[in-house]
């Protein structure tokens, strides 16, 4: 009865791996992830350029100002920017790409 019931389980999991996508399948859906990844990677670098050049301006702004403490802005702009990019290099990293 238990050999039975071992060889219906193996059945049913031969039948459940047929079902499973193909060769094709996973490369369009590795293609797929490489092509929104990039674009992701070029967001990141987009923001972390409009972060650096705001806050290029906002600290120069600040320091013509005659504002005391600046030296926290830059090091908020600045690490902002450094995020972005370390994000973007952290993500590729994790997918393999």
């Amino acid at each position: 009865m238990k050999r039975q019931f071992m060889t219906f389980c193996c059945c049913l999991l031969a039948l459940g791996a047929n079902a499973q996508p193909g060769i094709s399948e996973m490369q369009q859906a590795q293609q797929n992830l490489r092509s929104t990844f990039f674009s992701a990677m070029d967001c990141a670098q987009v923001l972390a350029a409009v972060f650096g050049i705001i806050g290029a301006v906002r600290i120069y702004h600040n320091w013509q100002m005659g504002h005391p403490r600046i030296d926290e802005q830059v090091a908020a702009w600045f690490f902002a920017a450094f995020f972005m990019v370390l994000a973007g290099v952290f993500l590729r990293g994790v997918f393999g790409l």
